[in-house]
């Protein structure tokens, strides 16, 4: 079984041209199943039956592994016998029923209120780049937006005698989100007394937010930005700019915004990726409960 193992090894490595990493995931994959049909005294892949397969994957439940690991091992196994099978080395695949694991999706990390005042607290608003700073801060946990909206936000996107703006998102799709009166008046600070400071003719076209070159940021100086902060508040957490979008929509729905509206806001065609949110803080959904069920 090893020497079909080995074959198989050397045409991801060369055919596929997978990673030495991926390919040693798959080699260390295999390995155990062989080891676990060698426990039950199978020495041939020919005698390996739905049912071995389903034990060893029982087994491996039942000592624990999370179901990332799980779903790595049975897409690590399926792929294997398909090269068996597909090869002719088995008469039969025994993976048929062998039915994919979806991975558990973790919760997302959220900042709370006072953490994002803390870092709000930070940048030197005196200065061009502190004030510049403050604005993107604001505009990320105000309106949820993903980095790349960020930084190709359009001067001739700000609409705040509306307190909205116009966002281009996935696919250059177009939404309207609404931004709050903080955000907006941070934002108005930076655009009169900073951008000037940035502004050059022929790279700065209409963008919002601009480098020290004067064209739009880079998604990883937004990286470092909201890094900077977050490392000198103090706050101990895996703090992204993605967590500010994070945050806005589990604030949102903890204040008793409707998931709709909130999948609007956030851009998501699948109100299933918004769902995720709803998971970050069952108290609100308890105390709805209670308020509003006959029973509660």
């Amino acid at each position: 079984m090893e020497e079909f193992l080995k074959e198989y090894l050397t045409i991801l490595r060369y055919d596929k041209n997978l990673s030495d990493n991926t390919t040693a995931s798959y080699n260390n994959d295999i390995k155990k199943l062989i080891n676990y049909l060698k426990e039950i005294h199978i020495t041939d892949f020919n005698q390996v039956s739905s049912d071995h397969i389903l034990q060893y994957f029982q087994k491996q439940r039942d000592s624990g592994k999370d179901s990332s690991t799980t779903a790595r091992y049975v897409s690590s196994t399926k792929s294997f016998f398909k090269y068996l099978e597909d090869n002719s080395y088995i008469i039969k695949n025994p993976t048929q029923k062998l039915s994919t694991v979806r991975k558990a999706r973790k919760l997302p990390i959220v900042i709370t209120i006072q953490e994002i005042d803390k870092i709000f607290s930070i940048p030197q608003i005196e200065s061009f780049s502190g004030l510049r700073d403050r604005a993107i801060l604001e505009t990320l946990y105000s309106s949820g937006l993903r980095v790349s909206e960020l930084i190709n936000l359009k001067i001739s996107d700000l609409y705040f005698s509306d307190e909205v703006i116009r966002v281009f998102g996935k696919g250059s799709k177009e939404r309207i989100v609404p931004i709050g009166q903080n955000a907006i008046y941070w934002v108005n600070e930076y655009l009169v007394k900073s951008r000037f400071h940035y502004e050059k003719r022929m790279k700065s076209y209409n963008y919002v937010f601009l480098s020290n070159r004067g064209s739009k940021l880079s998604r990883m100086s937004i990286w470092n930005i909201v890094a900077t902060y977050t490392k000198a508040a103090g706050i101990d957490k895996l703090i992204h700019p993605h967590t500010f979008r994070h945050s806005f929509a589990t604030h949102l729905l903890e204040g008793g915004a409707d998931l709709r509206a909130v999948q609007e806001m956030l851009g998501h065609v699948d109100i299933s990726t918004t769902q995720i949110y709803t998971h970050v803080d069952r108290s609100y959904i308890k105390q709805v409960h209670r308020d509003h069920h006959p029973r509660g």
